[in-house]
């Protein structure tokens, strides 16, 4: 061979390694490459738009017309309604099960097995018009409210919560998959033949702003830009040719999962919500995540038309019904890091007057969980007098200690800064936290003075204290105690290495700042303790004593037959609501 071709062999094999070495070492910030594309299931005739209801995942079969269930823990697809219809997608929230009923144009919500209609959309079409209306995807709002796209008319239409029709959308060609950003801002519409994904900025309910194309995929001739999901982070997921693309909430290119066969739509599922359910020409498909999507609200509206509500599956589950004496306000952006927003639920009395606030902090070991895991005692909390503001924060796959107790600091100064608008008491903020949660509602009630601790998720004029703080069974100790035992014993997975990125031995430092017993100090707030009586109530007895020796009010209260999460659970939610309640009103007034 020629030396100078051999040369520049040798050159490009060389260029070639190093963009494989660089490739290997840039991880995709959202997929989680350690775990391959998994077939579940290939059972059904064409599986559509999909959606995850809390515990199982729902699958329209639009060629078989029937509607599936899918149980992760089970393995275990059932047949949910065996005679549904031509359904194309279905949508949870609000605690109801929305489909899409394209073969008689209508949007209904399933009571049981039966279908409560929504809207017909026989009455849109015109003379003029050849095509009947018939809905494809869909995607119901924080108000009740339902945006569904009809591809052939170039049309979304937005059915208000008291079945008015709207057309949100007219100016984009065969649009068919759809999805809102987690704080319900804007609307992307995926553009089946162009292969393009258009955000609209939601002005008011309905009524949008002009089209913004964010991205386009270039997966050869192929159509097929289809149903659409949403991370808890707000970047866009899109059923593609071959592929599912995700891209920022600006329509950068984060990734991609290669499917097998030609994918259709997707959806966040299982009870951490950190796998990605495709549904595709060969079946269903699962890819863990990273970032894990939201969670389906099964907060009850009071929506139109309303139907006999179903029977509990649990009588140890408590309900998360919204009474006509509270106001709720989902998804309130109250910390913003670069395109990354960080939302609270609050869930408040009506009246005028100032009510003391609380910041509840869901658990889940620092890297599940979401701010309506702990719904039931936010609502409970909220019916005693509080403005409850339960919050999501970075979990440790998405962002490493201290992005989490940065989040919640932003929280304080966030409810501080808007007191006057939330009929807060600025002076008398408390903390909630269960789990993982405890231990950063520990953290809050001792860290205020660290500066490492608290960010600058935005109003750092506000002072970050709170002035009480409820801990439900989480540790406070990291430097020592079982945090540190398991840090160092090198057996199984522990949650702390990963989320400060090391062992205890290897920052010391970080594990002092993320340690709330060691920075417990004469500024601390009041602490109640709180654990079931098999959830280790010795845990936090070095905390106590060092509070009780700085005269601070602490107690802890033990809960007969309780286990971890015991707080989500009756009887024992309404004693401990009870009892947090009168240790809370002695520190806020």
């Amino acid at each position: 061979m020629n030396p100078l071709l051999c040369v520049v062999s040798w050159l490009v094999t060389l260029n070639l390694l190093a963009c494989h070495q660089v490739a290997a070492q840039t991880p995709s910030p959202v997929v989680d490459r350690e775990t391959s594309l998994e077939l579940m299931t290939a059972d059904f005739a064409m599986a559509d738009g999909p959606c995850w209801d809390g515990w199982s995942l729902i699958i329209p079969d639009v060629k078989a017309e029937s509607i599936l269930r899918y149980i992760p823990k089970k393995n275990s697809l059932q047949t949910l309604v065996p005679d549904a219809g031509r359904i194309s997608a279905s949508f949870f929230n609000h605690g109801r099960l929305y489909i899409s009923d394209n073969g008689v144009g209508k949007i209904s919500f399933l009571d049981g097995r039966n279908k409560v209609e929504v809207a017909d959309f026989a009455e849109l079409k015109t003379a003029e018009e050849k095509r009947d209306y018939r809905p494809n995807d869909l995607v119901i709002d924080h108000l009740g409210g339902i945006y569904v796209t009809f591809t052939p008319q170039g049309k979304v239409i937005y059915v208000t919560p008291e079945g008015e029709f709207k057309v949100a959308v007219q100016s984009v060609p065969t649009p068919n998959g759809l999805i809102l950003s987690p704080d319900g801002k804007t609307l992307y519409v995926s553009s089946v033949a162009s292969k393009q994904i258009w955000a609209y900025q939601v002005k008011q309910a309905g009524q949008l702003s002009e089209a913004r194309q964010i991205a386009a995929m270039d997966d050869g001739p192929a159509r097929g830009a289809d149903g659409m999901a949403m991370d808890r982070a707000g970047n866009v997921y899109c059923a593609g040719p071959s592929a599912i693309w995700i891209w920022s909430p600006s329509g950068e290119l984060l990734d991609k999962i290669a499917c097998p066969t030609k994918p259709i739509n997707c959806t966040f599922g299982d009870p951490d919500m950190r796998s990605l359910y495709i549904t595709a020409a060969g079946g269903l498909y699962r890819q863990r995540m990273k970032i894990s999507g939201r969670a389906p609200s099964q907060v009850s509206l009071p929506l139109k038309p309303t139907a006999k509500a179903p029977p509990k599956q649990n009588p140890s589950v408590p309900s998360t019904g919204i009474n006509e004496e509270l106001k709720f306000q989902p998804d309130v952006v109250y910390a913003q890091y670069g395109e990354r927003k960080l939302l609270m639920d609050i869930i408040a009395p009506k009246t005028k007057k100032s009510h003391p606030a609380l910041i509840v902090v869901h658990g889940g070991g620092w890297h599940n969980g979401d701010k309506t895991k702990f719904q039931a005692l936010s609502i409970r909390l909220a019916n005693l007098g509080y403005v409850v503001a339960a919050i999501e924060y970075r979990l440790a796959d998405e962002a490493a200690f201290p992005a989490a107790i940065h989040d919640c600091f932003a929280a304080v100064r966030f409810l501080r800064a808007n007191a006057g608008q939330l009929n807060i008491n600025a002076n008398s903020i408390g903390a909630v936290g269960g789990s993982a949660g405890a231990h950063l509602v520990g953290l809050m009630a001792s860290g205020s003075g660290n500066t490492n601790l608290l960010g600058d998720g935005g109003n750092p004029e506000r002072s970050s204290k709170i002035q009480a703080a409820v801990v439900m069974a989480g540790p406070l100790e990291m430097l020592t105690g079982s945090v540190a035992e398991r840090s160092r014993s090198g057996k199984g997975f522990s949650n702390s290495n990963s989320w400060l990125r090391g062992t205890v031995d290897e920052k010391p430092a970080l594990y002092r700042d993320a340690d709330a017993f060691v920075q417990i100090n004469m500024n601390t707030c009041p602490i109640l303790f709180m654990t079931g009586e098999h959830d280790n109530p010795a845990r936090n007895q070095r905390s106590r004593d060092r509070l009780s020796n700085l005269r601070i009010d602490t107690d802890i209260k033990i809960y007969k037959d309780g286990k971890h999460g015991c707080w989500n659970r009756l009887p024992w939610l309404d004693e401990m609501v009870s009892d947090m309640d009168i240790f809370l009103r002695r520190h806020l007034p």
